[in-house]
């Protein structure tokens, strides 16, 4: 098994505005969450070589790329977020030697790595932050230290330097005995930010960056690489500190304020990136980096992988997964399927011309996309709500990422007590939320976390009905990490890679696709019917272009209909209005044009010609 080759798009084609087009235009990212892969030790996490022994299966997939989340040496209080030692493997995943296998193998699959790079923030057990806390040592301004709040007693509620909430609950501040101050940590306390004003910060990580691209990887997805440039006032103060000529916003009903508007795509956010860039990657080709990037708008995604600005080739923008929840995540909300529509349009209309975006609805911090937006009542409308939402999301421009276990519709864990969670982030919020400030019920909270929790998508790969999901042997001394989901004895890889009706085999054409055809790579990307509420129709068009008089491909022209829902739907006016007036339509005759389908074409005809779209049914057409 190998990864199908992919065509080289013509540098007529434009992508991102790069010339030639670069080599990712056409590719797919699989994103691997180690702990969760496959275990091969029977330890219950995930481990290197598990991986290593899984890539035949993902090179028969298709996929081009894989993304890591991080396996360096860390105390695990964030699942690897919170690194102690960027240039060395956590035993519980293996050694460097296992690192330098499954590049090496992948490699030989013509598959590339990308690791996940966070350095937003260490762990505090890095030796930098251990070294930052004697206030003489050099790596004493390498993090956001500050004094207490003037009046306080240092330690005390209150004393905290300003008002500012942690993402994963309770205060951003930290009091360090040892130093007599306070560390900002955005996210766990564990996770001390780095203070990227300082130079030698940047200088410690670029050369870490480059120690690991020297090693053989292809690149790295950067952790909430826009919260590296905090805003700050003319001496250097923070919002809301004693002094500072910056006010803080009000609190929330967490008894907190945010820092996200001052930390977020902050003053320096170009400039670090561009620095990067020239320091880490010039003189270097075959690599991808992608930013996970909060607070960034459609339009700071244009400037910001725009290759004429030498920063990222693509950002992960968030914005269509924040927004169905009042107020808050653990307040969910139905999909509002228009303003998601809205949202993609805004994505895509601000890469138009230069630019590119990173295509996604799942990731190891997002709830399963067939249990959040699709149906898993059922084994039916699993199967085609999975395929749906896969054919509307990798229809678009941009560079699709697939979250493991997507391509075989795995679902939401459905946990139903509060001890079957390990997430950080779901204990703090039910502790902050229900116990501490008191803003929403035990029940309201369970409920949250069942739908929005990250354990969601943390619950083992799905290898086949075994006791273990082949996660790891049936007769392991330990159990998984966290527990198996039940319904594996029904949704699993070995069930589905030679069903040629299965979701896998949906997500084998969705990337052959895309590897093959210019359109789906490059073509313009135009929404229809913004405000239908079941339907999502798009098109997808490419000029006919020749070069020394040679014809590179022909004009082509597809339309997109998907049905995202569980009732019929009638094709929108504005898709009929598309359609060939011709005798072909009124007689059925047009199998030929249907390039994919979420059923079989037959039906993907019958639908066009009746104007009338079965549940969960999708298709793509030329038109």
């Amino acid at each position: 098994m190998t990864t199908p080759q992919r065509i080289a798009l013509p540098g007529t084609v434009r992508t991102n505005g790069a010339t030639p087009n670069p080599w990712w235009a056409n590719a797919v990212v699989y994103q691997i969450y180690p702990r969760s892969f496959q275990d091969t030790n029977g330890d219950g996490f995930g481990d290197l070589k598990g991986i290593t022994s899984r890539l035949d299966y993902l090179a028969d997939l298709g996929v081009d790329v894989l993304w890591l989340s991080p396996v360096y040496k860390s105390p695990q209080d964030d699942n690897g977020y919170d690194i102690s030692d960027y240039q060395d493997i956590d035993p519980l995943f293996g050694t460097l030697a296992d690192m330098d296998e499954l590049i090496a193998q992948a490699h030989r699959r013509g598959i590339k790595i990308v690791m996940d790079l966070v350095v937003n923030h260490t762990s505090d057990e890095h030796a930098w932050f251990q070294a930052s806390r004697d206030k003489n040592d050099p790596h004493a301004d390498w993090y956001w230290w500050r004094p207490a709040r003037p009046g306080h007693e240092p330690g005390t509620p209150g004393a905290e330097p300003n008002d500012w909430g942690s993402y994963f609950g309770g205060s951003a501040w930290q009091y360090d005995e040892t130093r007599g101050e306070y560390f900002l940590h955005q996210f766990s306390r564990k996770q001390p930010d780095l203070n990227w004003e300082n130079p030698d910060v940047r200088r410690a990580v670029y050369d870490m960056m480059n120690w690991w691209l020297d090693r053989g990887v292809d690149g790295f997805r950067m952790d909430v690489i826009t919260l590296i440039s905090k805003q700050t006032d003319a001496s250097g103060r923070l919002p809301g500190e004693s002094g500072s000529q910056i006010p803080d916003l009000p609190v929330g009903e967490e008894g907190y304020s945010s820092p996200n508007p001052f930390c977020a795509d902050g003053p320096r956010q170009d400039e670090f990136l561009a620095e990067m860039r020239r320091e880490v990657f010039d003189g270097r080709n075959g690599f991808l980096t992608v930013g996970e990037a909060p607070g960034i708008s459609p339009e700071r995604n244009e400037h910001i992988t725009d290759p004429a600005n030498g920063e990222l080739d693509m950002l992960f923008l968030f914005e269509h997964v924040d927004f169905d929840c009042e107020g808050v995540k653990w307040k969910p909300l139905p999909l509002d399927l228009p303003g998601l529509k809205r949202i993609f349009a805004s994505y895509e209309g601000a890469v138009s011309d230069r630019g590119w975006t990173a295509l996604f609805t799942g990731n190891h911090d997002q709830p399963r996309v067939v249990s959040r937006w699709g149906d898993d009542s059922t084994e039916a409308s699993r199967i085609a709500s999975a395929k749906a939402w896969g054919l509307a999301l990798h229809m678009h421009r941009g560079t699709p990422y697939i979250y493991q276990g997507e391509e075989l519709g795995m679902t939401n864990a459905h946990f139903t007590s509060l001890g079957q969670y390990r997430d950080l982030e779901s204990l703090n919020a039910y502790r902050q939320r229900v116990e501490e400030a008191k803003v929403q019920t035990p029940e309201s909270m369970m409920a949250g976390i069942a739908a929005r929790g990250r354990d969601n998508a943390r619950t083992p790969m799905q290898w086949d009905d075994s006791r273990y999901a082949g996660f790891t042997a049936p007769d392991a001394p330990v159990e998984p990490w966290i527990a198996v989901n039940p319904n594996h004895a029904t949704i699993n890889a070995a069930a589905e890679v030679d069903d040629s009706d299965s979701v896998y085999a949906f997500y084998k054409r969705l990337i052959a696709l895309r590897h093959e055809n210019p359109t789906v790579a490059g073509g313009d990307w135009t929404l229809i019917a913004p405000d239908d509420p079941r339907v999502y129709a798009f098109t997808r068009s490419l000029d006919g272009r020749s070069t020394g008089g040679h014809r590179v491909w022909d004009a082509e022209r597809l339309l997109t209909v998907v049905n995202l829902s569980g009732e019929s739907a009638d094709l929108p006016a504005d898709a009929l209005a598309l359609l060939p007036a011709d005798d072909a339509i009124a007689d059925g005759v047009t199998a030929d044009r249907i390039l994919i389908a979420t059923g079989p074409d037959s039906e993907a005809v019958t639908a066009i010609v009746t104007g009338r779209l079965a549940p969960w049914q999708g298709f793509v057409m030329r038109l």
